[in-house]
């Protein structure tokens, strides 16, 4: 197993890595909408949100050596399932056919009162 790291995502806040590279897939963790700069949340709502988690899994996929279209599963995390067409909306921008498998899940609350956190696995 190989760590990934780039500074174009957010540090990792807690034990973990940004990402894991283990038999061809990356596994990347959950992304926040953090704003790797600025080290705090995009401003805005849900579909900004989404658009900065996603823009962090891209970063990080592009320092494995590969990028969202190999990407074979994604999770969604939303603190309100009533964001979930914004966040599809923003979703839509960034896979082509053919998409990959994804949940969507709501949980109560998530890290920072985020209102989206991604994570993904892509083939190299």
């Amino acid at each position: 197993m190989k760590a990934l790291h780039t500074d174009r995502a957010p540090k990792a806040i807690g034990p973990y890595s940004q990402a894991i590279e283990a038999n061809g897939l990356v596994f990347v963790s959950g992304q926040l909408p953090v704003d790797p700069a600025t080290g705090k949340f995009v401003e805005g709502g849900i579909k900004e949100q989404t658009r900065q988690s996603l823009t962090n899994a891209q970063h990080i996929l592009v320092e494995a050596g590969t990028d969202l279209s190999h990407v074979a599963k994604t999770t969604i995390f939303l603190s309100d399932m009533g964001n979930f067409a914004a966040m599809n909306e923003v979703y839509a921008q960034f896979f082509k056919e053919p998409f990959p498998a994804r949940s969507a899940v709501a949980v109560r609350t998530l890290p920072k009162e985020a209102l989206v956190e991604v994570e993904c696995i892509a083939v190299k």
